[in-house]
């Protein structure tokens, strides 16, 4: 009856199977439902450290508040979450000791003085040289690089949102400069037929126009094309359908007006170092990691110790014992494990070097492409739109006192179009060079601040107002 309650208490502790079974349709189900408009969507910027929001829905959504709702609705971030998870779990299983055994032998002898015989033979484990702190020490470092992987998804998370905002911003300005020039070449084909008609013009002349046109036409196509794709690349980056940006405006200010270098927290970076890069502080605690675990592989060397206290019951005498038993380490001395943990302690090491002069190259190249794009964006914007703005405004009045055609004035007003659009391609590499600047450092130049920090539990598990999960 004993040994029966200590079974029972011994298994009463034991985890039991919970099946979680995945079903391809209510998770696909459940993605088309996803919408910028969700209650939990909402309590979750609630209780974040940026500003809340004014209004709900709202009407219009800013980077930081796309960023919000990335964080929110990632894959991405939930699969860094699992890892995590898993890295965690490994503290309590580096951290478990040993369990102790027991041996049961009941026998029979043909003794006429005592025929049952009884061993007891319990066995003790104890680890030696630190092994248990070493393995702890190693996990520790693993769930830390772990945590630094969740921060980098985020920042992965942000960066996929911010280049796919400024694709579909300059999509949409593509797309209304090209409408503007279709508008003023139909006016322009117009004034010519007319003037075909009453035989002022050739007709090369109408048709090299028309020409002109057509292709404008067809690039309106493409950017219309353009700004679809575009919009089905943010929302994917934000871990959302394209259905749950149906009616979403975006405010971006300044965006046509990209910092100058001097306004830039780039001095403060480099004072820093580069271990504001997530990248290089998780390869950092990889190395403590490969390091733990050399000291545990060379703590190995050193047997651990079994102690084996028995009781025996013979022919009615009762024996004690006192046994004690190790490994000799005669034919290896955990040669093989140990070289393999210093390889990859070295090998970490020269990740961690190559990594730091990726990044400093990074650097380096970003601020030059971005230096380059901004002079460029400078010069378009001071010299082009400028002077165009300055002929169309002299033509306008040129035609209201009749000395000018409207024909003429059309001209100039596609010379405007093509003078924008050589801005606006400017203002896409210049965007394009902060992103890979940003990207160098990991930190959001346009506000110099951080981002919040990413959530170890996945949002939408917290149920929000609503019930909505």
């Amino acid at each position: 009856m004993k040994y029966l309650l200590l079974s029972a208490s011994l298994l009463a502790g034991c985890a039991t199977y919970h099946p979680q079974p995945i079903d391809p349709p209510r998770l696909e189900k459940e993605y088309h439902e996803r919408s910028l408009s969700s209650p939990g969507l909402r309590a979750f910027m609630e209780a974040s450290s940026a500003p809340k929001p004014a209004e709900w829905p709202l009407k219009e959504w800013t980077l930081a508040q796309l960023t919000l709702a990335g964080f929110y609705f990632s894959p991405e971030l939930d699969m860094a979450r699992a890892r995590l998870e898993l890295a965690e779990a490994g503290i309590r299983t580096a951290g478990a000791r040993p369990n102790p055994s027991i041996a049961l032998a009941p026998g029979y002898s043909a003794s006429p003085e005592s025929a049952l015989q009884f061993r007891v033979t319990p066995s003790f484990p104890i680890e030696t040289a630190g092994k248990r702190g070493y393995r702890i020490l190693e996990a520790e470092k693993l769930a830390e690089a772990a945590r630094l992987e969740l921060a980098e998804a985020g920042w992965r998370v942000r960066t996929g949102i911010r280049a796919n905002l400024v694709d579909h911003l300059l999509a949409l300005r593509e797309r209304d400069l090209l409408a503007a020039e279709e508008n003023v070449r139909s006016e322009a084909v117009a004034i010519l037929e007319q003037r075909l008609a009453a035989g002022e013009v050739s007709r090369p002349d109408v048709d090299s126009a028309r020409t002109e046109l057509m292709n404008t036409s067809l690039l309106l196509k493409s950017a219309e094309g353009r700004v679809a794709e575009t919009l089905a690349a943010l929302a994917g980056s934000a871990g959302l359908p394209v259905s749950g940006f149906e009616g979403i405006a975006f405010d971006w200010p300044r965006f046509d007006q990209p910092p100058a270098e001097e306004a830039l927290p780039l001095a403060a970076v480099q004072r820093a170092g580069l271990l504001n890069r997530i990248d290089v502080r998780r390869v950092l605690a990889e190395y403590a990691a490969a390091d733990a675990a050399l000291r545990l592989e060379l703590a190995k060397q050193y047997p651990d110790i079994v102690l084996g206290p028995g009781y025996d019951f013979d022919e009615g005498h009762h024996k004690f014992t006192l046994g004690l038993a190790l490994t000799l380490p005669i034919f290896n001395r955990n040669q093989g494990p140990i070289a393999a943990a210093e390889a990859r302690r070295k090998e970490t090491a020269a990740r961690f070097t190559a990594l730091q002069a990726l990044a400093i190259g990074e650097m380096e190249r970003a601020l030059a492409q971005y230096r380059s794009a901004l002079a460029q964006l400078t010069q378009a914007a001071a010299q082009g739109a400028a002077l165009q703005q300055a002929k169309e405004n002299t033509a306008r009045r040129a035609v209201e006192v009749g000395e000018m055609d409207r024909l003429a004035l059309a001209g100039i007003s596609v010379q405007r179009a093509v003078v924008e659009r050589a801005r606006l391609e400017a203002l896409r590499k210049t965007r394009a060079a902060l992103g890979a600047l940003e990207q160098s450092v990991q930190l959001a130049l346009d506000s110099g601040l951080r981002l919040p920090e990413v959530s170890t539990r996945s949002p939408r598990e917290v149920s929000p107002p609503g019930g909505e999960k």
